[in-house]
């Protein structure tokens, strides 16, 4: 008979146990909604010192999950013109375009290398000039863009303030890498650079690991009035 009571007992306990953790899980005051707030859409302006002081400190997160598509499948078209294209002509010196929106031809002052590029649009040709993602995208990924929408990805992926058009030497060789782990051969050009990762970081509401913003620090300590870019 005792052991009828003690099951008994176990049962109810068990029971019990149920019914509060089905409350804790179902009260709408205790649910905790997995959102992010949308980055703002103006750029954050000002000292990028000052930015950078502003930004999170955080470990790197799991790369888990990441691929390019998770930003877009390639570059987003405005008026038939790709993103790819509209950064080309921006950064080119006498950007010659085609009536399919194209940058056929034109002159890039490198900000990586301090070289001259002569830019000809074919085949093999157009990958002396890369348009790199100043923020690497899987650095974004593991610095806050994972929780981002699809939608603010791809904004992010083809935003001109993320984009260069550079040496593709160059960009290979920074492949993913972030301040802490590759800056511009070019050192004239290091401020400008870290100050434009700071911007798109701030604009989307990234962090920055603690190698990386003591890299960025050491970087802007030689340039300590360096303003933010806004495009």
């Amino acid at each position: 008979m005792a052991s009828v009571y003690k099951i008994r007992r176990t049962v109810i306990a068990v029971i019990a146990l149920i019914i509060i953790v089905v409350t804790l899980l179902t009260h709408p005051d205790l649910q905790q909604p997995i959102t992010q707030t949308p980055p703002p859409n103006v750029v954050a302006s000002g000292s990028a010192a000052d930015s950078l002081a502003q930004l999170p400190v955080k470990g790197r997160a799991p790369k888990t999950g990441y691929e390019r598509a998770q930003f877009g499948d390639g570059w987003t078209e405005v008026n038939g013109c790709d993103t790819r294209n509209r950064i080309l002509n921006r950064d080119l010196v006498d950007a010659v375009v085609n009536e399919k929106c194209q940058v056929v031809s034109g002159i890039l002052h490198d900000p990586y290398t301090a070289k001259d590029i002569t830019f000809s649009r074919g085949e093999t040709s157009s990958q002396s000039v890369q348009i790199d993602h100043v923020v690497a995208l899987s650095n974004a990924w593991q610095t806050g863009a994972q929780v981002l929408s699809k939608d603010q990805r791809i904004q992010l992926a083809n935003d001109p303030l993320e984009l260069l058009a550079v040496d593709g030497p160059a960009n290979q060789e920074k492949s993913d890498g972030d301040a802490a782990t590759w800056l511009p051969s070019n050192k004239a050009f290091r401020c400008q650079y870290v100050a434009r990762q700071i911007a798109v970081k701030a604009k989307y509401q990234l962090w920055v690991t603690a190698a990386e913003k003591d890299a960025m620090t050491r970087v802007l300590s030689i340039c300590p009035g360096q303003k933010l870019p806004e495009s």
